[in-house]
């Protein structure tokens, strides 16, 4: 009966079905220090991007002190068919992925098969005396012409962690000889953008590692393949395929039913799909990749698949220090370790994690989150010590220590208008928070 009246309330989603077998304990907004009030500003706001046009569907969940306050669906799973959102549906993660590779790669961490300080070589081998492509502007013609030089010292663990490994993505470099070279090694494909999958792990590792680095290891923040790259340390080191490890010791501990890196034949019914053009730009969208099949190699950077029910497990797990409901991922020292800052005033972070994530600065990097410092600074709402991260067919989540906060936002539009939902939904999210 009590979920019942929150369903009618326009809190719970009518639809939640076995997305609340998964999902946490539920809570009234007041019983929590939200509003109901306010939640439903929320729920407004995004009803209207929908009957505008601008966002095909989404799910929203919001937990605070560990307890689900809200769990919404809004618009379509697929326009092309016309079936509403349903709160399990499930999308492709992207680069929310990379956050739970980075879990797996520290539980070895924890267990003493890794060290940060280890040269990723000594995991895999092709990664040994890496070279580098360093550019050079005439100053008279403007010019850009590029060198190869023997790197400084070889990218580590916690270079790959934190994105300071060299390594780029073809997808966005801006060097030329890195990018011909992933070109080549097939770890970028131009017609269908982060999608290295077609090839097996040791096909795809040793690509990229005889590929020349866009940086010198360790001095610059670049986000890149370094989390695929995660994910054949994590296999070299286990024995596992990473899909494997990450069942065993993330997905299954924290009931995360319907994550994996494709989507069964059963469940496909409920993948989210995107407008067949940009909202925006009425160009057609990116062609996002084919998650129907197993793939030939699993993508720690951007091959996941999950629902909104499912990452808010993973999210309050790590909100709780590394456990939930009595299973233990990670140690609550690894949470603090990977959700503090780790580029400082040394690493060159000119291209801004912020404005990558959120269109804003404000910013630092963590070992596998974007992390915040301080409450100011960046110009959206938020406090010090909170981690996140998003992906590129438009999901996101956060989480914030100071209000015990996690929330999950998932929708399948890959275009520009992403970074402007990110931040209406921290708004949007925060305002609601009223004790």
């Amino acid at each position: 009966m009590r979920l019942r009246r929150l369903a009618l309330a326009g809190l719970l989603a009518a639809s939640m079905g076995s997305a609340l077998a998964q999902a946490i304990p539920t809570a009234t907004p007041e019983s929590v220090g939200m509003s109901r009030e306010r939640l439903a500003v929320l729920t407004q706001a995004m009803k209207q991007e929908v009957m505008q046009g601008r966002l095909p569907g989404a799910v929203v969940m919001i937990a605070r002190n560990g307890k689900l306050v809200y769990s919404e669906a809004f618009g379509k799973l697929n326009n092309a068919s016309g079936g509403d959102m349903k709160v399990d549906s499930i999308f492709r993660l992207y680069s929310m992925t990379k956050p739970l590779v980075s879990t797996a790669l520290m539980m070895l961490v924890e267990e003493g098969k890794v060290q940060l300080v280890d040269p990723v070589s000594k995991f895999l081998p092709a990664f040994k005396n890496p070279m580098v492509s360093v550019p050079s502007i005439d100053p008279v013609t403007g010019a850009v012409t590029y060198k190869i030089v023997p790197a400084n010292h070889e990218p580590t663990i916690q270079d790959l962690l934190r994105h300071t490994s060299g390594i780029a993505y073809g997808e966005i470099a801006a060097n030329a000889p890195v990018r011909e070279a992933y070109l080549k090694a097939k770890v970028f494909q131009t017609a269908i953008p982060f999608d290295a999958r077609g090839m097996s792990p040791t096909e795809m590792s040793e690509g990229v590692g005889k590929a020349p680095l866009a940086q010198q290891p360790g001095t610059t923040w670049e986000y890149s393949l370094s989390v695929d790259i995660q994910g054949r340390v994590v296999e070299a080191v286990s024995g596992q395929s990473l899909s494997d490890f990450m069942s065993d010791r993330i997905f299954k501990p924290l009931k995360m039913t319907d994550t994996a890196f494709y989507v069964p034949a059963i469940k496909a019914p409920r993948l989210a799909e995107p407008f067949s053009k940009d909202p925006q730009t009425g160009k057609p969208n990116v062609v996002l990749i084919d998650v129907s099949k197993p793939p030939a190699d699993e993508s720690g950077g951007a091959g996941g698949v999950g629902t909104a029910g499912d990452y808010l497990r993973y999210c309050q797990a790590m909100l709780n220090g590394g456990q939930l409901d009595g299973a233990r991922i990670l140690s609550p020292a690894t949470v603090r370790l990977m959700t503090s800052d780790h580029l400082g005033h040394t690493i060159n972070n000119t291209s801004s994690i912020g404005q990558l994530l959120l269109g804003t600065n404000g910013y630092t990097f963590g070992l596998g989150f974007a992390v915040r410092q301080q409450d100011g600074m960046a110009p959206v709402h938020g406090s010090a010590g909170e981690f996140m991260w998003a992906g590129f067919a438009g999901t996101f989540f956060w989480a914030e220590p100071k209000e015990k906060l996690c929330a999950v936002y998932m929708t399948q539009s890959p275009g520009a208008l992403r970074t402007s939902y990110r931040r209406l939904m921290k708004s949007l999210v925060s305002q609601a928070i009223v004790n």
